[in-house]
């Protein structure tokens, strides 16, 4: 057998595992959006409303940065209508005005900061309670970094359960009430999620994203059709397996007695959401218990995507590193009956998907360059590499019509019609340069680099 035949070989093995996997996924995910249609998905978030003894929910609200998005943050936590809230901002040492703009819009006043200390954090400076609005308030510290900033939140919060989102994050209103319903329903639950959309170029009105439109520039256009496919496919599909291991950092509930026993956040951590909840459900198999996480398609945040190209990069190569670190700490998880389907079944999927398909699929492509080059190409490889973007493809245009039949998140044809165009292009050359800044994240994580670097904000379009 020739170089390029067992290259060949080996490629096709790679893809029928990873397009199998991929195919699980998407089954689950059918499964379970179906099993949510029909329920009522209304009726218990209803009762919630109406009774005065739900969990307290304290929000935890990281920020580095962060003035230009903060106070919209905050005003659309406010306006939440869940009936029992507290909202924690940390203020993470920022140079900026991010404090300032909080203390000036929110008539914030010094309070004496008693609070016990569970988890060890960057020293706190001060803490600030809304005269105004007593459920606010703001914790001065030390820069730590974000999972430092969450941990400090986490000691400062009173409710049973918390909600971590990021600075840059406008929840709806109802979304409260959707993630608490999990923990209601089942004591096993340590975390819930919901879905996350981008709101570039949509309309915002009172901490409100008025109409959820496509971006204009194809940067931020392409990342929608990628946030799509993540939270409706990739999360959603997890459900019935049983191997959620992520809750996006921007928008999840947790039990906070869980977290506080789990040590908190992971200060050395580069992908702190993952890690933490692969810790909580390591520590619940290793305890003989299980440990649910859970994700619900209904509730929606909504954030800002990078525009740059640059600080697209910086997004994708950090998200990589984290990853790797979250699969170098809990290696042992790996194939692993012991973890049920975490440890069988997502953490492979996670290993050989989201590590390895960006070395694998580069090393095909360079092998393909020189093939033809040298004139001896191989007609399968050109079949299998063209089936494994068209399945890409499919998949995401599936994805769409799914998004659009049971939430109908862009209902103007125009809108849905660029979206489709987008799922085909995304394959052409987005595809190609994600996988250039994934490589790039697994170079700077085996040279030890765990910088999170600068990202920009543009703000939300006020209306």
């Amino acid at each position: 057998m020739s170089f390029s035949q067992l290259v060949d070989y080996w490629t096709a093995l790679w893809v029928v595992a990873v397009t199998s996997l991929q195919l699980l996924i998407i089954i689950a995910a059918m499964v379970e959006l179906r099993r949510l249609r029909q329920r009522d998905r209304h009726q218990v978030w209803r009762r919630v409303m109406s009774s005065p003894l739900v969990p307290k929910i304290s929000v935890l609200v990281p920020a580095y940065n962060e003035e230009v998005t903060v106070a919209d943050t905050v005003l659309g936590l406010l306006a939440l209508s869940y009936p029992n809230l507290e909202i924690v901002v940390v203020n993470d040492g920022s140079p900026d005005r991010t404090a300032e703009v909080l203390i000036e819009r929110f008539d914030l006043q010094p309070v004496h900061p008693i609070f016990r200390k569970v988890i060890a954090t960057a020293d706190v400076k001060s803490i600030y309670r809304s005269r105004r609005e007593p459920r606010l308030v703001l914790v001065d510290k030390f820069n730590g970094g974000k999972a430092d900033s969450l941990n400090a939140g986490l000691n400062v919060a009173s409710g049973e359960l918390v909600c971590a989102i990021d600075a840059d994050t406008l929840v709806a209103p109802e979304a409260m009430q959707h993630l608490v319903v999990p923990f209601l329903l089942n004591e096993q639950t340590v975390a819930a999620g919901g879905t996350v959309r981008l709101t570039n170029d949509s309309p915002v009105k009172g901490s409100r994203v008025v109409e959820l439109v496509v971006p204009k520039k194809t940067l931020p256009a392409l990342q929608v059709v990628e946030y799509i496919r993540a939270f409706i496919v990739g999360r959603l599909g997890w459900n019935p397996l049983g191997g959620n291991l992520i809750i996006s950092g921007a928008f999840g509930v947790f039990r906070r007695r869980e977290v506080l026993d789990a040590g908190g956040y992971e200060r050395s951590s580069i992908g702190e959401d993952m890690e933490l909840i692969v810790r909580l459900r390591r520590h619940g198999y290793e305890e003989g218990r299980f440990a649910r996480v859970d994700f619900l398609p209904d509730p929606v945040a909504w954030t800002e995507a990078p525009e740059e190209m640059r600080v697209l990069a910086r997004q994708r190569n950090r998200w990589q590193r984290g990853l790797l670190d979250v699969l170098n700490r809990h290696q042992k998880m790996v194939f692993n009956p012991k973890y049920g389907t975490a440890g069988v079944l997502a953490m492979p999927y996670f290993l050989l998907v989201e590590f390895l398909s960006p070395v694998v699929e580069i090393f095909s492509l360079i092998i393909l360059g020189a093939a033809i080059i040298t004139g001896v190409i191989d007609p399968g490889a050109l079949w299998l590499l063209g089936a494994a973007y068209g399945f890409g493809a499919a998949v995401t245009i599936m994805t769409l019509w799914f998004d659009d039949h049971s939430f109908r998140s862009y209902p103007k044809t125009r809108y849905r019609l660029r979206l489709a165009f987008f799922a085909v292009a995304e394959q052409l050359f987005y595809r190609h340069l994600t996988m250039i800044w994934r490589l790039w994240g697994i170079r700077l994580y085996l040279a030890g680099r765990t910088e999170w670097g600068q990202q920009v904000r543009k703000g939300f379009s006020t209306s």
